[in-house]
Protein backbone atom coordinates (compact mmCIF):
# COMPACT_ATOMS: atom_id res chain seq x y z
CA UNK A 1 0.00 0.00 0.00
CA UNK A 2 2.72 2.72 0.75
CA UNK A 3 3.90 2.26 -3.06
CA UNK A 4 0.17 3.12 -4.05
CA UNK A 5 0.86 5.98 -1.29
CA UNK A 6 4.58 7.44 -2.92
CA UNK A 7 3.13 7.01 -6.31
CA UNK A 8 0.51 9.07 -5.82
CA UNK A 9 3.14 11.77 -4.22
CA UNK A 10 5.21 11.69 -7.09
CA UNK A 11 2.93 12.82 -9.28
CA UNK A 12 2.87 15.94 -7.78
CA UNK A 13 6.74 16.38 -6.13
CA UNK A 14 9.84 14.82 -6.69
CA UNK A 15 11.24 12.15 -3.85
CA UNK A 16 14.57 11.44 -3.74
CA UNK A 17 14.74 7.52 -2.61
CA UNK A 18 15.84 8.98 0.84
CA UNK A 19 12.35 10.75 1.17
CA UNK A 20 10.49 7.64 0.33
CA UNK A 21 11.81 5.50 3.37
CA UNK A 22 11.32 8.61 5.80
CA UNK A 23 7.63 8.73 4.57
CA UNK A 24 6.68 4.90 4.99
CA UNK A 25 8.09 5.55 8.88
CA UNK A 26 5.14 8.03 9.78
CA UNK A 27 2.18 6.04 8.02
CA UNK A 28 0.28 2.95 9.50
CA UNK A 29 -2.37 0.50 7.76
CA UNK A 30 -5.55 0.10 7.92
CA UNK A 31 -8.12 -2.27 6.12
CA UNK A 32 -12.05 -1.18 6.17
CA UNK A 33 -14.66 -3.63 5.43
CA UNK A 34 -17.63 -2.24 3.04
CA UNK A 35 -19.91 -0.35 5.65
CA UNK A 36 -17.04 -0.06 8.00
CA UNK A 37 -16.72 3.47 9.81
CA UNK A 38 -13.56 5.13 9.79
CA UNK A 39 -14.52 8.17 11.39
CA UNK A 40 -18.15 8.74 13.31
CA UNK A 41 -19.81 12.28 13.80
CA UNK A 42 -18.79 13.55 17.72
CA UNK A 43 -15.67 11.59 17.33
CA UNK A 44 -12.33 13.80 17.20
CA UNK A 45 -10.59 13.01 13.56
CA UNK A 46 -7.39 11.24 14.99
CA UNK A 47 -5.63 10.57 11.10
CA UNK A 48 -5.64 11.70 7.56
CA UNK A 49 -6.42 9.25 5.30
CA UNK A 50 -5.01 7.76 2.06
CA UNK A 51 -7.50 5.46 -0.10
CA UNK A 52 -4.90 2.85 -1.99
CA UNK A 53 -8.18 0.62 -2.89
CA UNK A 54 -11.64 0.97 -2.70
CA UNK A 55 -14.23 3.40 -2.02
CA UNK A 56 -15.12 5.88 0.78
CA UNK A 57 -17.90 8.48 1.78
CA UNK A 58 -17.86 11.35 4.36
CA UNK A 59 -21.11 12.34 5.09
CA UNK A 60 -23.33 13.98 7.59
CA UNK A 61 -26.87 13.74 8.53
CA UNK A 62 -29.39 16.53 9.33
CA UNK A 63 -31.88 16.55 11.99
CA UNK A 64 -34.53 15.29 9.71
CA UNK A 65 -32.46 11.72 9.07
CA UNK A 66 -31.26 12.80 5.96
CA UNK A 67 -28.25 11.88 4.90
CA UNK A 68 -25.70 14.09 2.75
CA UNK A 69 -22.26 12.96 1.12
CA UNK A 70 -19.87 15.50 0.66
CA UNK A 71 -17.12 13.59 -1.05
CA UNK A 72 -16.51 10.58 -2.46
CA UNK A 73 -12.82 8.89 -1.94
CA UNK A 74 -11.19 6.57 -4.08
CA UNK A 75 -8.08 5.44 -4.59
CA UNK A 76 -5.56 8.23 -4.77
CA UNK A 77 -7.67 10.40 -2.93
CA UNK A 78 -7.32 11.48 0.84
CA UNK A 79 -10.60 11.49 3.45
CA UNK A 80 -10.84 13.38 7.04
CA UNK A 81 -12.63 15.71 8.53
CA UNK A 82 -10.33 18.37 8.23
CA UNK A 83 -11.26 20.38 10.87
CA UNK A 84 -11.51 18.00 13.08
CA UNK A 85 -8.56 16.56 12.49
CA UNK A 86 -6.23 19.73 12.41
CA UNK A 87 -8.10 21.43 15.58
CA UNK A 88 -9.28 18.27 17.35
CA UNK A 89 -12.81 19.44 17.67
CA UNK A 90 -16.02 16.79 17.14
CA UNK A 91 -15.83 15.77 13.75
CA UNK A 92 -19.38 17.22 12.37
CA UNK A 93 -19.01 14.07 9.17
CA UNK A 94 -19.53 10.37 9.56
CA UNK A 95 -16.72 8.39 7.10
CA UNK A 96 -17.35 4.84 5.88
CA UNK A 97 -16.22 2.64 3.40
CA UNK A 98 -18.60 1.88 0.47
CA UNK A 99 -16.22 -1.23 -0.92
CA UNK A 100 -14.00 -3.18 1.16
CA UNK A 101 -10.25 -0.47 1.05
CA UNK A 102 -6.89 -0.08 2.30
CA UNK A 103 -5.50 2.81 3.62
CA UNK A 104 -2.73 4.34 4.79
CA UNK A 105 -2.96 6.82 7.81
CA UNK A 106 -0.87 9.43 9.41
CA UNK A 107 -1.72 11.33 13.06
CA UNK A 108 -1.44 14.88 13.65
CA UNK A 109 1.86 14.40 15.75
CA UNK A 110 3.18 11.95 12.53
CA UNK A 111 1.68 14.50 10.57
CA UNK A 112 4.10 17.32 11.75
CA UNK A 113 7.02 15.24 12.20
CA UNK A 114 6.75 14.38 8.49
CA UNK A 115 6.67 17.77 6.82
CA UNK A 116 9.84 18.89 9.42
CA UNK A 117 12.13 15.81 8.20
CA UNK A 118 10.73 15.84 4.88
CA UNK A 119 9.81 19.62 3.69
CA UNK A 120 9.09 18.37 0.22
CA UNK A 121 5.66 17.28 2.06
CA UNK A 122 5.21 20.56 3.08
CA UNK A 123 4.62 21.68 -0.47
CA UNK A 124 2.63 18.41 -1.43
CA UNK A 125 0.18 18.80 1.11
CA UNK A 126 -0.43 22.46 0.33
CA UNK A 127 -0.64 21.11 -3.28
CA UNK A 128 -3.68 18.97 -1.80
CA UNK A 129 -5.27 21.62 0.00
CA UNK A 130 -5.42 23.92 -2.77
CA UNK A 131 -6.67 21.26 -4.94
CA UNK A 132 -9.21 20.65 -2.07
CA UNK A 133 -10.37 24.09 -2.38
CA UNK A 134 -10.73 24.65 -5.72
CA UNK A 135 -12.97 21.24 -6.27
CA UNK A 136 -15.01 22.71 -3.02
CA UNK A 137 -15.29 26.17 -5.20
CA UNK A 138 -16.37 24.29 -8.42
CA UNK A 139 -18.77 22.12 -6.17
CA UNK A 140 -20.36 25.22 -4.58
CA UNK A 141 -20.53 26.71 -8.10
CA UNK A 142 -22.90 24.02 -9.29
CA UNK A 143 -24.77 23.46 -6.29
CA UNK A 144 -26.22 27.04 -7.19
CA UNK A 145 -25.37 27.69 -10.68
CA UNK A 146 -26.51 23.97 -12.15
CA UNK A 147 -29.91 21.68 -12.70
CA UNK A 148 -29.93 18.65 -11.55
CA UNK A 149 -29.16 17.31 -15.08
CA UNK A 150 -26.02 19.30 -15.41
CA UNK A 151 -25.00 18.40 -12.33
CA UNK A 152 -25.44 14.43 -13.03
CA UNK A 153 -23.93 15.17 -16.29
CA UNK A 154 -20.49 16.89 -15.07
CA UNK A 155 -20.30 14.00 -12.13
CA UNK A 156 -20.40 11.25 -14.84
CA UNK A 157 -18.39 12.92 -17.30
CA UNK A 158 -15.63 13.86 -14.89
CA UNK A 159 -15.55 10.70 -12.90
CA UNK A 160 -16.92 7.96 -15.51
CA UNK A 161 -14.71 5.14 -13.92
CA UNK A 162 -15.90 5.83 -10.39
CA UNK A 163 -19.55 6.57 -10.88
CA UNK A 164 -20.10 2.78 -12.20
CA UNK A 165 -18.92 1.55 -8.47
CA UNK A 166 -21.48 4.09 -6.35
CA UNK A 167 -24.68 2.80 -5.76
CA UNK A 168 -27.77 5.07 -7.43
CA UNK A 169 -29.18 6.50 -3.87
CA UNK A 170 -25.39 7.59 -2.84
CA UNK A 171 -24.93 9.57 -6.30
CA UNK A 172 -28.41 11.24 -5.41
CA UNK A 173 -27.04 12.24 -2.21
CA UNK A 174 -23.76 13.63 -2.96
CA UNK A 175 -25.75 15.29 -6.15
CA UNK A 176 -28.17 16.48 -3.22
CA UNK A 177 -31.33 15.16 -5.09
CA UNK A 178 -33.70 12.06 -4.40
CA UNK A 179 -33.31 8.80 -5.59
CA UNK A 180 -36.71 8.96 -7.86
CA UNK A 181 -34.66 12.53 -9.31
CA UNK A 182 -32.14 11.01 -10.58
CA UNK A 183 -33.34 7.81 -11.84
CA UNK A 184 -35.57 10.51 -14.00
CA UNK A 185 -32.67 12.38 -15.19
CA UNK A 186 -31.16 9.31 -16.12
CA UNK A 187 -34.50 8.04 -17.85
CA UNK A 188 -34.84 11.60 -20.07
CA UNK A 189 -31.00 11.44 -21.25
CA UNK A 190 -31.64 7.99 -22.55
CA UNK A 191 -34.42 9.29 -23.98
CA UNK A 192 -32.28 11.82 -25.47
CA UNK A 193 -29.91 9.82 -26.96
Amino acid sequence: MINVLLSQIQEKVLLTDQDQEAIATFFISKKLRKRQYLLQEGDVCKHLAFVAKGLLRSYNIDEKGNEHISIFGWEGWWVSDLNSFLSGVPAVFNIDAIEDSELMMISLVDYDRLTLAVPIMDRYFRILFQNSLVTKERRLMSAISHTAEEKYLNLAESNPHVIKRIPQNLIASYLGFTPETLSRIKKNLALKR
